[in-house]
């Protein structure tokens, strides 16, 4: 099923669009990387990526109590390696409301590092996922 159409427009800058919704997304080579560093990068993307999907899942296995993770946020850290150039390490810090109980805490931990994005990440790249269960209810 085609997505998106990616079209590249110079110094370094793609533009993506979501077919479905025609939601546009800009992405800029990194700084370190000849590029402007003035959106994201597509090595930015696929770290974020990581932490939207955990997310996501958490929020369809809590079912009901999907209304409880409203407000929660993850931090993302990437790590580059240079030979070859590549994303090495990719940290995750979900900051979640401490509303739930230990066993449903266990279970949506799980489902989050079991993710589709976690799961089709090669296993080279270091996923390192704190869970700080917080954030007043």
């Amino acid at each position: 099923m085609l997505i998106s159409k990616v079209i590249y427009r110079g110094t370094l800058r793609c533009e993506a669009v979501h077919l479905k919704s025609a939601q546009h997304i800009t992405t800029d080579a990194p700084p370190d990387n000849r590029g402007k560093g003035e959106a994201f990068s597509p090595t930015d993307l696929l770290s974020t990526s990581l932490a939207t999907c955990m997310l996501t899942v958490m929020a369809i296995a809590a079912g009901d109590n999907e209304k409880m993770l409203q407000n929660s946020y993850a931090e993302v850290v990437k790590v580059m390696a240079a030979h070859p150039r590549r994303v090495s390490e990719i940290h995750v810090t979900l900051y979640l409301p401490e509303g739930f109980k230990k066993e449903e805490r266990t279970r949506l931990e799980r489902v989050a590092l079991n993710c589709p994005v976690a799961k089709s990440l090669h296993p080279d790249i270091v996923q390192k996922v704190e869970f700080k269960w917080i954030l007043p209810d």
